[in-house]
Parts: structure tokens; C-alpha cells; sequence
């Protein structure tokens, strides 16, 4: 582990919640008779205030991608161990791409690439177009953020996609609105299948 990304003291620290060890834990709960998921996890809990909001926001706004890299190898290992194995591709939600420039990097494909890494998994970042740039969700409740993401995301080079089991992956689950929104751009691709890994569940 890279000492200067996230120290191994706050890794072992992390709340962790072996979600992926259960197949109706909350966060799979989250898309119950909304869109059809296969499997749904995250690797752990956050509150705001807590120092692993901390760790979020360095990944998110600060430049620290090498944080979402470092700790999705770390998840990917784990999630390995279980029925999250049986993906295809790792599908990172793509930033609209004006927001992609401003910040310089997306931190959900960097947690992918983590991901991608240590399950031996392809990453697939070209196939899912973000074509709304939509207002911040972070103030929004439930029913304004599925309003903001309805329809912001649509599919190219679906052939990528077909017959595939795709793992989507996004750093942090609130209400999941921008995660179903996503999947269901996804699934109207046929013999398609999708499960959701996050770095964290709020």
C-alpha cells in the first residue's frame, strides 16, 4: 500500500461492510422494483464529518485519484471471494464530459481501474455517454435526484456490451437515482446483466 495515498493504519480502520457476502444487504435493497440488478455492493460505510468523508472528498476534489485506484484493488481482492467473480466487464458511470475537463480525471473510472486490476477483469469506459450535465445531487432528496439523472446517460458501441454481465462502479451510493439511471441505459442493450459496486455507502 502507498503510504502517501492512504496510510495502512486508516485501510485497516476502514468501516467495512461485507456486503457482498449478502446478496439482500441494503444497498442491493436500494434498486428492489426499480431496475432489474443482479448484485449490489459497497466496500464500506461513511457519515458526514467522519474522516473517511475525508478520504472521499480527497479522491473526489482534491486530485488524490491514486486513493480510488489503491482501495478498489483492495475491494476488487475481496469481492473476488465471492458471486460478484461471475462479471465480465468493469463499467465505470461516466462524468459529463465538461465536468470530466474540470476536474481532470473521472474518480469512479480510477476505482475501476482498481477494480479491474485486481478481479483480472476487462475496464470498459468508452460504451456509456453522459449527455446531460446534471446538477450536483448532494443537497437533492430522493425524488429531485432522480429527476436531475432521468435520461442523462444513453449507450454507443453496444456491441461491447451484449451478452454481457457488467459490474458498474461509482464512488459513492446515496439514494442510488444516478446508478439506476445508468443501468437502465444499460439493460435496454439485450442479454444484458448488471451489478453495482461502490467505494461507499452513505
Amino acid at each position: 500500500m502507498h503510504e502517501s495515498h492512504l496510510c495502512d493504519l486508516c485501510l485497516f480502520h476502514l468501516p467495512r461492510t461485507n456486503f457482498e457476502k449478502d446478496l439482500n444487504n441494503p444497498v442491493a435493497q436500494l434498486f428492489w422494483g426499480r431496475v432489474n440488478i443482479e448484485l449490489a455492493t459497497s466496500f464500506f460505510f461513511y457519515s458526514k464529518g467522519s474522516k473517511y468523508q475525508h478520504i472521499l472528498h480527497e479522491l473526489k476534489y482534491k486530485g488524490k485519484k491514486e486513493i480510488g485506484f489503491e482501495i478498489g484493488k483492495i475491494f476488487g481482492k475481496e469481492i473476488m471471494n465471492s458471486e460478484f467473480s461471475d462479471v465480465d466487464l468493469i463499467v465505470p458511470i461516466p462524468l459529463h464530459p465538461s465536468r470530466e475537463r474540470k476536474r481532470g480525471y473521472n474518480q469512479a473510472e480510477w476505482i475501476a481501474m482498481g477494480l479491474a486490476e485486481a478481479m483480472g477483469k476487462p475496464l470498459e469506459n468508452k460504451s456509456i455517454l453522459r449527455i446531460t450535465s446534471s446538477s450536483t445531487q448532494t443537497k437533492k432528496g430522493r425524488y429531485d435526484r432522480w429527476t436531475n439523472v432521468e435520461g442523462i446517460f444513453r449507450t454507443r458501441l453496444p456491441e461491447k456490451l451484449v451478452n454481457k454481465h457488467i459490474l458498474l462502479v461509482d464512488d459513492v451510493v446515496t439514494t442510488g437515482a444516478t446508478l439506476e439511471a445508468c443501468a437502465t441505459a444499460i439493460l435496454s442493450i439485450p442479454e444484458t446483466k448488471v451489478s453495482i459496486a461502490t467505494l461507499a455507502v452513505a
